[in-house]
């Protein structure tokens, strides 16, 4: 019989609440690996509140040291990479959370995701070399305008060790739109 491994699903808990780092199954065999990205009967599971059905999945291209930082929009988000490593950073902007401002990073590889939370900011720098591929899972459809906040992830305060240097003025790092974002003590929410 073939050597097969399995790592089972797992969950859990940050500084941060309702921001859970998941461990997916994962089925490592001979020809190679198959790893759960999503199973409805998990996350409509009461250890696992708050994903509901998923209405968009969207997948980046990011190169190394290219950073997409810190977004917050009003939707649940389940959040890994696919292929490659990205350093993940959160922080909790919700008005009147016990963990306002809080920030949890992670270290994500395939099979390590994140559960993100409405209104906790999500971001991450691409860190292998020749990049990543970052997949997001959305409870709603994202359309332009829609309800959330953003802070830079320049910001200082918040005490992110981005693992490689963030140039605010290359494009190929960062955007002008989240070099330019507010910082955390400029939200007024």
């Amino acid at each position: 019989m073939p050597d097969v491994q399995i790592v089972p699903f797992r969950t859990e808990q940050t500084a941060i609440e309702g921001l859970l780092v998941v461990t997916t199954k994962q089925v490592t065999e001979p020809r190679g690996r198959v790893r759960e990205i999503y199973r409805a009967s998990v996350f409509s599971s009461g250890d696992l509140p708050g994903m509901g059905a998923v209405k968009q999945v969207n997948a980046t291209f990011t190169h190394r040291g290219g950073v997409r930082a810190l977004h917050a929009e009003d939707m649940v988000k389940l959040v890994g990479v696919v292929h490659g490593e990205a350093f993940g950073a959160y922080v909790d902007l919700r008005a009147g959370s016990p963990t306002r401002a809080a920030v949890v990073t992670v270290a994500l590889v395939p099979g390590v995701q994140v559960l993100v939370p409405r209104g906790v900011a999500n971001g991450f720098q691409a860190v292998s070399e020749g990049g990543c591929e970052y997949l997001y899972c959305f409870d709603a459809e994202w359309v332009p305008g829609m309800a959330g906040q953003a802070v830079t992830p320049l910001d200082d305060d918040l005490g992110i060790d981005w693992p490689l240097p963030l140039v605010a003025d290359d494009p190929a790092v960062l955007s002008a739109k989240d070099a330019a974002a507010p910082r955390l003590r400029d939200l007024t929410s």
